[in-house]
Order: C-alpha cells, then sequence, then structure tokens
C-alpha cells in the first residue's frame, strides 16, 4: 500500500513533557519516525500539572470539550503543540483530574485515563481530523478499541477507524472493578469472558479489553512477543494472546540517536565516536570523582540504571555484590529507585564497601549519560524485560552490557565468542546469581586485554539501534490494521444484510 496515513498515536507519558519510565521514550520518538516516512501522525497525552503552557508553547485547540463519562458531561480543553520538529500534539486538559503533582498511583486512576481516552476519541470530529488509525499504549488507553467495537461502531465518523495496541510491559494491566464500566459507559455489554481466565469474569482489566479488541496487537520486542503466549511470562493472559497470536507483532524499539550521542551529548565531560574512542577515559575518570570512588583508569566500572525491584533482578545482585567486591578489583555505580528494602540494603554495601560502590539513591537524567559515558561495562540482570532501551544507550556509549537472555535484551545483545571475535556483550541464561557472576566474571577477564575489550565496544557501537527501521515496521502493522478492519466492516455489512432481509 502506499496510501499516506493518518495516525493518532496515545500515550499517558511522552518524552519530553512527562516521563516514568520507557513509554515515554518510544512515544518521544517513534511518531518522529512515522513522520519522516510520509505520513500525517499526531500525538495526545494528559496536560499533567507539570506541563507549563507558556514553557512549551502550547496553543489552546478546543475550549469546552463536553466529554461523555458515567452519564454526564466532563468539560476538558485541548491543548496543541509541537513534538520535535513538526510533529502536532494534543493536551487533555482537565484540573480536575490532571493537575497532580505526579502521574500515576492516585484512587482515581481508572477514571483519570477514562476521560483521557474518551476526549481523544471526541476531538478528532471539532478538529477536522479522521485517523486511519488510532495506535493506543498500555493499560491507560486500552479501553479506545473496546469503544470503537461497541458505542461507536455505527457512528460513520469512527466505524472504519483501526486500532493497533502495543503492550509494553504486560505486568501492568489496569485492573478494577465494575464501577469503572458504568464511568466508561460499557456497563451494558458487561464482563469479558474467557474459559480458561476465570478473573475475567469478575474485575474489569483493561489491558484485556485492548489485546481483546485490537485489531492488531504489538508489543516491543520480538523475543517478548513469544515469551508472553507462555504461562512463565503471560502475567495470566497468555491464553488470550495465544488466541489472538495471528495479530500478535513484536517490534523492536529503537532509541533516539540526537539525544544519546556521546560526539554531542553536552552533559558528558568529553565527547568521543566510535573513531575517538581513546578520549573516553575522561568520562571515566569524571565519573570516579562524581561517585567519590578512588580515580583509577585501569580499574574496571560497572554501571546500573535502573528501577529497584525484582523484576529488574535486584533479587540476585545484592547476593553477589559482596563476593564481587572481595575478590576482584572492581567498582560500581548505581542510580535508580525502587523499593526501600533494596534502598537500604544497598545503602549498606555502600557504606561497607565506599571504595568499590557509588550510589545514587535518585533519578537524573544528565547523571545517566554520564554513567553510559564513563562505565566499562552496564549491567541489567532482569528476570524480564519487555525490551529495554538502557542496554542499547550502553552500546552506543561504548559501555558494553552485561544482560540476562530474555526479551528484549535477547534480542539486542549478542554474547561475545572469544574464539570468533563477535559480539557485543556478556549474556546469562539462567535466573540465578551465580549465572550472573558467572557472566561478569567473563567480562571482566576479557577486559584485561585491551585490543580485545576495544573491538567488543566497538561492534557495539556500531550496532543500528536507531528509530528508522522500527518505524518502518510499525508502518506494515497500520497497513495491517486498516486492511483488517476493512475485511471486518465488509462481514459485518454482509451480516447486517443478512439480518435486515
Amino acid at each position: 500500500m502506499e496510501q499516506k496515513l493518518k495516525i493518532l498515536y496515545l500515550a499517558a507519558e511522552v518524552t519530553p513533557f512527562a516521563k516514568t519510565g520507557g513509554l515515554a521514550d518510544v512515544a518521544g520518538s517513534l511518531p518522529k519516525a512515522i513522520k519522516a516516512l510520509g505520513h500525517d501522525i499526531r500525538v495526545a497525552m494528559p496536560r499533567y500539572g507539570r506541563i507549563n503552557i507558556e514553557r512549551f508553547g502550547l496553543q489552546l485547540a478546543l475550549d469546552n470539550l463536553q466529554v461523555p463519562m458515567d452519564e454526564e458531561r466532563e468539560p476538558v480543553r485541548v491543548f496543541q503543540g509541537t513534538l520535535g520538529k513538526d510533529v502536532p500534539i494534543y493536551f487533555i486538559d482537565s484540573t480536575r483530574y490532571f493537575d497532580r503533582e505526579s502521574i500515576y498511583m492516585y484512587p482515581d486512576d481508572a477514571e483519570r485515563f477514562i476521560l483521557f481516552s474518551r476526549a481523544a476519541l471526541e476531538m478528532l470530529k471539532p478538529l477536522n481530523f479522521k485517523p486511519h488509525v488510532i495506535h493506543c499504549n498500555d493499560w491507560h488507553t486500552a479501553l479506545i478499541p473496546n469503544w470503537l467495537k461497541t458505542i461507536y461502531k455505527d457512528d460513520p465518523f469512527y466505524s472504519d477507524i483501526a486500532t493497533v495496541y502495543t503492550i509494553h510491559n504486560l505486568a501492568y494491566q489496569g485492573i478494577f472493578g465494575y464501577r469503572v464500566l458504568e464511568i466508561a459507559g460499557l456497563d451494558e455489554y458487561g464482563f469479558l469472558y474467557h474459559p480458561e481466565m476465570a478473573d475475567l469474569n469478575n474485575v474489569v482489566d483493561f489491558m484485556a479489553r485492548g489485546i481483546y479488541f485490537a485489531d492488531i496487537i504489538s508489543t516491543v520486542s520480538p523475543r517478548y512477543a513469544q515469551e508472553i503466549l507462555t504461562p512463565e511470562y503471560g502475567e495470566r493472559m497468555d491464553p488470550l494472546l495465544r488466541d489472538r497470536r495471528d495479530r500478535l507483532f513484536g517490534i523492536l524499539n529503537g532509541i533516539d540517536y540526537e539525544t544519546f550521542n556521546p560526539a554531542t551529548d553536552p552533559y558528558i565531560a568529553a565527547n568521543y565516536d566510535v573513531n575517538s574512542l581513546d578520549k573516553r577515559i575522561q568520562n571515566k575518570l569524571a565519573l570516579q570523582e562524581e561517585a567519590r570512588l578512588p580515580k583509577n583508569p585501569d580499574i574496571p566500572i560497572i554501571g546500573m540504571i535502573s528501577r529497584l525491584t525484582d523484576q529488574k533482578g535486584l533479587d540476585i545482585l545484592v547476593e553477589i555484590l559482596d563476593h564481587l567486591f572481595d575478590n576482584f578489583a572492581v567498582q560500581f555505580v548505581l542510580l535508580g529507585t525502587g523499593e526501600q528494602h533494596y534502598h537500604d540494603r544497598l545503602r549498606e554495601m555502600a557504606n561497607r564497601y565506599p571504595q568499590n560502590m557509588g550510589l545514587f539513591l535518585t533519578f537524573n537524567a544528565p547523571l545517566a549519560q554520564r554513567i553510559y559515558a564513563g562505565t566499562d561495562m552496564f549491567l541489567m540482570p532482569s528476570r524480564f524485560e519487555p525490551c529495554g532501551l538502557s542496554q542499547m544507550i550502553a552500546m552506543r556509549y561504548g559501555s558494553v552490557p552485561i544482560v540476562r537472555a530474555t526479551g528484549g535484551l535477547a534480542d539486542t545483545v549478542k554474547d561475545y565468542n572469544p574464539v570468533t571475535g563477535e559480539g557485543t556483550g556478556f549474556v546469562f541464561e539462567r535466573y540465578d546469581r551465580w549465572a550472573l557472576f558467572g557472566a561478569i566474571v567473563r567480562a571482566l577477564e576479557r577486559y584485561k586485554n585491551p585490543q580485545e575489550w576495544r573491538r567488543i565496544q566497538i561492534q557495539g557501537m556500531r550496532a543500528d539501534f536507531s528509530w528508522e527501521a522500527s518505524a518502518k515496521k510499525y508502518e506494515d502493522l497500520y497497513y495491517k490494521a486498516v486492511a483488517s478492519r476493512k475485511e471486518l466492516k465488509k462481514l459485518e455489512e454482509y451480516i447486517g444484510r443478512g439480518e435486515h432481509s
């Protein structure tokens, strides 16, 4: 298909406006890459209190949009701005629901994202923008495919709009009680039913509805698309996903090569590229100073930037740190926040090993980039990882990843083979502390050979994780969704004619 498409891309968070995780990075980058392919793509997100109208140059597009909510109508405003150079982005503005300190974790999150999603649909007519495809992301926007095939299906404006639904992390499904169906106007249709998923009979699982009703489903790496079909990774959703596996695709996320570029990064001590890696040592020394570690260009530094949770492998990591520090000359710099018991355990380790461990229990984007630029190795021992961006950024900066073979980590990091000299990092399979420890030891052994280490760095830096290739795959999914919607529409019309006769 050569037709240029109109696409509405919906996400609860979008870089640079609001971010808590990888969804924001994807939503801030993928639409720009789709736009570069010639499509009319527009983005929508809530206007949280932290998004300043003047700072981002937002203009009022709709003043009093009446959004159906629980048999009433909630007034919202819609502001318009620009993502990147030329991607329009709409902000759903409701003081009552979005003018808050944080993005998530409120008792009325279901209502908040019902309002956002419903407003995104309702704004289309007054904006005179009819998309071929609405691209929904995670549970926050998962009711849109459900609405389009129920309460909007007889409206000619909406009836042929196709949907793509992307799962960024299956663990966060948006599970609520029956009351939200009334708020969403879906109570007459009741709960979903699946013979192998008894839970669906008495809860409202937003993500399940996205999976059930979307024309096309995607997730953020090919490996994860296969993993979530199994009970181990399927988060109790695997029977439904297996039913729809013919519409499920895995497309690897990319990274923003303008933002993550060691040759131009304004936050690092010295800029460099694959042809000037000797300059990188200045970043290492600067990071050692910032982390209050002994300045030594020869000692290997392992970095980690992560949420401090079991999913990210913290449970097996904390069990090997003392063995690592007692047996090897190595330094470890960690940046992140998470569960309090990990904060406490890591503080205790940092106090016990002040010569080995630098700890930053916060999140700081410029410091994150200095960690990528200043470390020799980058650790991601995740229990599961739908895609992961940090390992790709680390390779871009010449920090060699040490990862578990799961999800996007397995798709992006090739285990180093000392016989052939091929590989971009060090990969372990089994999820336990000694498998992790063994991978770190392998990396430390190879680090002793500077020429060999330089080869691994260069191979990682030359890997292509830009959005261009991924955007073309999403373009194919949009065409698939449009074709699928047309076929379904024909079938519905045929059935309708039969009932009428």
